[in-house]
């Protein structure tokens, strides 16, 4: 009888637990992460020994870009479970985010651990594909007197292609692209539209062409995103390829107003950025009314975003 009550008695107080971290959850999936912070340090001081609660901690401090705090949670999380590979992918993660804010000399010093967590994170887990990316980008990089290799890079690009064709193929577009060769690039992020068909496949090659001026093509690659997709997202794309590369004037003019007809939040880059555009397109187009009408507009939601407050300098100046 003392067991069932005992039993009872736990259960809800496990209960409780497991409610706090799944607000946390929500909190962090809310991007409120300042309270995710102090919920969970108050929970920590009577569960000091619940490693999900140290993870979500290490995780809140991550995004707060306290490197220090969130290293020093996850280097307690791989201390205490030294066969868990996200432990050791998100510390190297954080030791890797530090190091770049700091000087060269103290960076250095820190690089070692960054390959070492993630090479154990990689021979922990042979599955885990976000470290096998970390270790691309470590290996692309680094200088290669650090030991940064284009060939090691290309070993773990060739194991995310045994896991998923799509990570393989994107991360070998980004290899080439990288080594500036912009052939291959092209070729491996179309083999990734090709297989996975994603947005982010579709904006790797999108990105490509507009860094190597071919602005006709990056228009034509995110018309085709948009067939599959039907983001209004894209026609903001768009009409900002066709505003900074001064082509196709007329289709970027069409694809902002729709953006602005058919806005949400969920689209992302605010409506001032949208009239920010249009205004770079009447400037090309010599229409200095329509211009200032539409920069009054980005300012009047974003003031003190400065190449709006350029543009409107520009047109003044017509």
């Amino acid at each position: 009888m003392m067991h069932k009550f005992l039993f009872l008695l736990i259960v809800p107080l496990i209960g409780l637990g497991q409610s706090k971290l799944d607000d946390v959850d929500q909190l962090l999936h809310n991007k409120d992460y300042a309270n995710a912070e102090r919920l969970l340090t108050n929970y920590l001081k009577e569960h000091p020994q619940d490693l999900k609660a140290i993870e979500l901690l290490g995780d809140a401090y991550g995004y707060q870009e306290q490197w220090d705090a969130a290293i020093s949670k996850y280097k307690m999380l791989v201390q205490a479970n030294q066969t868990n590979a996200n432990y050791y992918y998100k510390y190297g993660g954080a030791l890797g985010m530090k190091a770049l804010t700091v000087n060269k000399v103290r960076a250095l010093s820190i690089i070692g651990d960054v390959k070492k967590a993630f090479l154990t994170a990689a021979e922990l887990d042979p599955n885990h594909i976000e470290t096998r990316w970390a270790l691309v980008e470590l290996y692309m990089q680094l200088p290669g007197i650090l030991g940064g290799s284009t060939d090691k890079a290309l070993q773990y690009a060739n194991e995310l292609e045994h896991l998923s064709k799509v990570d393989g193929y994107l991360s070998k577009g980004y290899i080439y692209e990288y080594n500036d060769q912009p052939d291959l690039a092209e070729t491996y992020y179309k083999k990734a539209i090709k297989e996975g068909g994603s947005l982010t496949c579709f904006d790797k090659l999108t990105k490509l062409y507009e860094t190597k001026n071919q602005p006709e093509k990056a228009i034509q690659n995110i018309e085709e995103a948009q067939k599959i997709h039907q983001r209004n997202a894209l026609h903001y794309q768009i009409g900002k390829v066709a505003a900074e590369y001064n082509i196709e004037l007329q289709k970027g003019e069409a694809c902002l107003q729709t953006y602005l007809k058919n806005y949400s939040s969920r689209d992302g880059v605010p409506k001032a950025w949208a009239h920010y555009r249009l205004a770079q397109i009447y400037l090309h187009k010599n229409n200095k009314d329509q211009a200032l009408k539409h920069i009054d507009l980005a300012l009047a939601e974003l003031p003190e975003i400065k190449p709006f407050v350029q543009e409107k300098e520009k047109i003044l100046s017509m």
